[in-house]
Order: structure tokens, then sequence, then C-alpha cells
């Protein structure tokens, strides 16, 4: 609990804190651009990702997986990691990519000219499109695809950045917005855990480009003990989301994308910093 007699006063003017004590502070900054001349790999297939197996760099290799059990030999990939920690995103060659520096980035050279996708949701769509897999013909239900992701995109600021950064990652242990942050959490939570209450998969009987955005943050949130919060935000009783996420957990695609951008964190952890062949997975 905070001290009410230490309360903030913010100045007339923000000023940048380059070292505020927080994880991350290191990389966060109030600007845009590269801050160094770094061009990319380039491997040899026609999709090259850039990207970090953190849940918006899961989604991405998590598709391709996907399309390449499909049978889409046009789905195969170069996933090169970009180190956040070490600032590999504001190298000039990534910003060119994407010009916010945020992972992942895809650059198709399928196309006439190079294509780039950047924000994760986006590559969903742009990968499930080219494939024609995973996003749904009927008008109503790509609508209701395309609002649970919009959703998930506009939700999970409030768990990774709000909830996540107060509860884990900040300084100090403030009450208020880890108590405001952790309400939000558990309403998104309650949301997914009703809708999952009569149906098999986020939009119906069908699994697609939704629940592969929605897994990496909200799955792994009940199953993985994400930001050491699972007993705070008492997850297991959230029962629909826990049993939607073990199944989509289990599927041999999700377990080969979910292991693709990080290097291993030990001798038992199967994960690879970089994927460029089946074959690195098997």
């Amino acid at each position: 609990m905070t001290d009410s007699n230490s309360s903030y006063t913010p100045p007339e003017v923000w000023t940048w804190n380059t070292d505020d004590g927080a994880a991350f502070s290191n990389i966060n900054r109030p600007i845009a651009g590269p801050t160094h001349d770094k061009e990319l790999p380039v491997g040899k297939h026609p999709l090259q990702l850039y990207s970090l197996g953190t849940p918006n760099g899961v989604k991405v290799t998590v598709l391709l997986e996907e399309l390449l059990a499909l049978g889409y030999e046009g789905a195969e990939y170069d996933a090169f990691l970009i180190n956040i920690g070490e600032g590999n995103q504001f190298g000039s060659g990534f910003v060119e990519i994407n010009p916010n520096s945020k992972i992942p980035a895809l650059l198709d050279r399928s196309t006439n000219t190079p294509t780039r996708v950047f924000e994760s949701g986006a590559i969903l769509v742009y990968l499930a499109e080219k494939f024609g897999e995973f996003l749904p013909d009927d008008p109503s239900q790509r609508a209701e695809c395309m609002s649970w992701l919009f959703w998930q995109m506009g939700s999970a600021p409030y768990l990774g950045g709000g909830f996540g950064h107060f509860y884990a990652y900040a300084p100090e242990k403030f009450e208020y917005p880890i108590n405001r942050f952790a309400m939000e959490v558990k309403r998104q939570l309650d949301v997914l855990d009703k809708n999952l209450e009569n149906r098999k998969f986020i939009c119906g009987d069908e699994y697609n480009i939704a629940d592969m955005a929605i897994h990496p943050w909200y799955g792994y949130l009940v199953l993985k003990n994400a930001y050491n919060a699972a007993e705070f935000l008492d997850v297991k009783s959230y029962k629909n989301v826990v049993r939607w996420a073990e199944e989509i957990s289990e599927r041999p695609a999700f377990k080969r994308g979910a292991r693709v951008g990080r290097p291993p964190s030990g001798p038992e952890d199967n994960a690879i910093p970089e994927r460029h062949d089946a074959s690195d997975l098997d």
C-alpha cells in the first residue's frame, strides 16, 4: 500500500526520465525513428518475420505453423529474433518495416514490391486473407471474428502495459493502479468466460485468428502464471477460459509456433530463437 502522504504532483510540462527504475525503462522512449543503422537479415523464404516470442509474436508464428500444417508451402517463413531488451527494434532496417518500433513485423517478398505489415492483428488478417484460412467468409461470422480480434488488440494493453507493468515491473507496488487494472483484467476474463460458456472457440465451433490472437495473452494468463499473478487474479475460477486455453495449447501447430522467437531458458526448454526450416522445430 502506498503512503497517502507521498502523492505525486505532475509538473506543468512533462519531461523524460530516462532512468525511473522500472523494468524496460532503458528501451522505452517518447520519440520515434531509428537510433542506429542496422540492416535486417533476409532469409530464403517469401515471408520474413522479425519478431520475439512475446504474446504478440506468438500469435503470428502460430498462424504460420497452422497454415503450414494445412499444406500451404507459401507460408514457409524465416523468423529472425528482434531482441527488444537490446534495442533491436530501433535499428533503421526494422523501423523501415514498422515505424512504431514494436514487434512483430512482417515483410512479404512474394509480392511484386515487397509488402510490409506491422501490428500483430494486421499481420493475422493479412495472412488469413492471403491464404483464405482462419477468417470466415460469411459476413456475419467474419464480423464476429473481427470484433473479437479488435477486442483483443484493445484489451491487451490493459493486461500487459497496465496490470502487468504495475504488478510485476514497476519499481514499487502502488495500490491504486494495481487495483484499477486488476479490476479491468478480471472483467476481461469474465467477458471471455461468459462468451465461452456455450462456445467451443471464441467465435463458435470454428477455430480462427481470434483464438490465435487472444490465447497468447489470456490463455497464458490462466495457464502459465503470467506476471506471477495467477493466485492474485484467481484465474482458475474462469473455468471456461481454462478449458478453451488447454484445448488450444494441445494443437500441434500451436505448440510449434509457441516455441519460436526466444532463447531457451534452460535444458528443459525447447524454444528456438530463430526459425528458417520446418526441421528447426522437429
